[in-house]
């Protein structure tokens, strides 16, 4: 990425919008499941949930879009941003430290999502820790 040191995720079954970004500048990575639109149907006297099984590579790759990151704010409408949280805990628990929270968001435009990680991360320097 750029080296920026927070990202923004926004999730929903359709896609993933990832932004790596400070107070002026973002980059942004959309990622896609395989399968965007899943139709679930429930039959009587059936086994199962019904659910459609989460999928893995869908969240590995959005795991993989904020590995790098050095502080994360998960946003997104129902459960979506909940079964992230839990993939990335088991998965790689080393970036679960990371994450600063886990927020309720419906369909905001790219602006509103920056505006509001910009916003959550205000009183945190929003530039990557300087190696001398």
């Amino acid at each position: 990425m750029s080296g920026h040191f927070h990202a923004v995720v926004w999730i929903d079954h359709h896609e993933a919008r990832v932004f790596h970004f400070n107070a002026s500048d973002s980059d942004k990575i959309t990622v896609h499941p395989k399968d965007p639109v899943r139709h679930i149907h429930h039959k009587a006297n059936s086994i199962g949930s019904g659910h459609a099984p989460e999928d893995q590579e869908f969240l590995k790759n959005v795991t993989d879009a904020v590995a790098d990151a050095g502080a994360i704010l998960i946003t997104g409408p129902a459960g979506e941003k909940t079964v992230l949280m839990e993939h990335i805990g088991r998965h790689a628990p080393a970036l679960k430290s990371k994450i600063k929270a886990v927020e309720p968001l419906d369909h905001p435009t790219d602006g509103e999502i920056l505006a509001l990680a910009r916003k959550f991360f205000k009183d945190d320097h929003q530039e990557p820790p300087r190696v001398n």
